[in-house]
């Protein structure tokens, strides 16, 4: 055997034995993340889609599968679990022919750095303070006055959906920092409508988070239920026009820290808009479950009955459920990259006797 044949020879040997020892240390590695996960074993495992991103159920919240404690900071750009079920019916006065008036004031700034995910900061441009902004709500019928005030740096504007004059659309009516501007239009169609900034490059002003809902009732209001918004949003913390965040109502993974809570058997409503920039679509999937879909919430009749919807950016509805059988149930978008970014959440559907057992006791969050 020649020595250039030998040296081979000799390499192929060290080659095939250092992924033999590669192999034994991931073996010896993957048992003890077995054994870790035995150690475990009294713990129940909640959702979960790929390798990593399951979820213990402890005795509070919801241990979230980027391994941190989901607690944001005091600069939090907002609380997802408050803003879940707020609604803003504005200042309520009557005009002399008897319609209702109702008076918001949304105050656009683009100057503040807030925590948008635990330890993660970012300049959000907010109405009110928040992304989204809040929630407006009114009665189809009534006149809707919108005090608009800039306190960015900026141009601002405030584009309402829906049916309006000309000068009420907020897209040539550019409002400078330290401008205001009156927006004024009666609500002419029940449904779930957008808002959000109109100024060019109008990417970088919905990115950053200028928008919110706007919720028109029917003047005969919708069966009772268990109401709440969801906005599909999204961050790009390194400005390379692709996500690195999603979720409904901003923080990422927050409603699988803070399971909601719904109670068996009642209906739950659940106003859906999708405000994601950059992803040309954005999807809700719902476990265990179907829902009646009211698309745009336009009519009182359901379009489907499903488990998933698909909606382009602006594209909103009306979801109808309720649940049989407590237990945990996952909600998230049906685009993996999505829910394994963070747009991934829990119901968590309790016997009524249990939900008055525990308010009764003073007990919940």
């Amino acid at each position: 055997m020649s020595r250039s044949q030998t040296i081979i020879l000799v390499s192929l040997v060290a080659s095939i034995l250092s992924s033999a020892f590669a192999v034994l240390a991931s073996a010896n590695q993957f048992s003890a993340i077995a054994q870790d996960n035995n150690s475990n074993s009294e713990k129940k495992l909640v959702g979960g889609h790929a390798m990593g991103y399951s979820a213990y159920e402890t005795s509070g919240d919801v241990l979230d599968p980027v391994n941190n404690d989901g607690k944001m900071g005091k600069d939090a750009v907002m609380n997802p679990e408050k803003y879940l079920r707020s609604f803003n019916y504005g200042r309520i006065s009557t005009s002399p022919n008897g319609t209702t008036v109702r008076e918001f004031t949304l105050v656009a700034d683009d100057r503040q750095t807030m925590e948008i995910s635990p330890g993660v900061s970012y300049n959000v441009w907010t109405f009110n303070g928040t992304v989204p902004g809040p929630t407006l709500r009114a009665t189809e019928g009534d006149i809707i006055r919108i005090k608009f005030i800039n306190n960015g740096t900026m141009p601002h504007t405030i584009h309402t959906h829906g049916i309006h004059k000309a000068e009420m659309d907020g897209v040539f009516e550019i409002i400078n920092p330290g401008g205001q501007y009156i927006y004024e239009f009666r609500a002419e169609q029940f449904g779930v409508y957008p808002y959000h900034c109109h100024v060019q490059p109008l990417e970088q002003h919905i990115s950053h988070g200028l928008y919110g809902a706007y919720i028109v009732d029917p003047k005969t209001p919708r069966p009772p239920a268990d109401e709440m918004v969801m906005i599909m949003n999204g961050f790009d913390t390194d400005f390379d026009t692709e996500n690195n965040f999603y979720g409904v109502n901003t923080i990422p993974y927050y409603y699988m820290h803070h399971p909601i809570e719904i109670e068996k058997d009642r209906l739950v409503r659940v106003y859906l808009v999708n405000m994601l920039e950059f992803d040309q679509i954005n999807n809700l999937h719902l476990h265990g479950n179907l829902y009646d879909l009211y698309r745009s919430g336009t009519s009182l009749e359901p379009d489907e009955l499903t488990d998933m919807v698909t909606m382009s950016q602006g594209e909103r509805g009306i979801l109808e459920f309720n649940y049989r059988y407590p237990g945990q149930y996952m909600f998230h978008a049906h685009k993996t990259e999505f829910a394994e970014k963070g747009w991934t959440g829990l119901f968590m559907v309790k016997d009524s006797s249990e939900t008055q057992q525990i308010a009764s006791s003073g007990g919940g969050r």
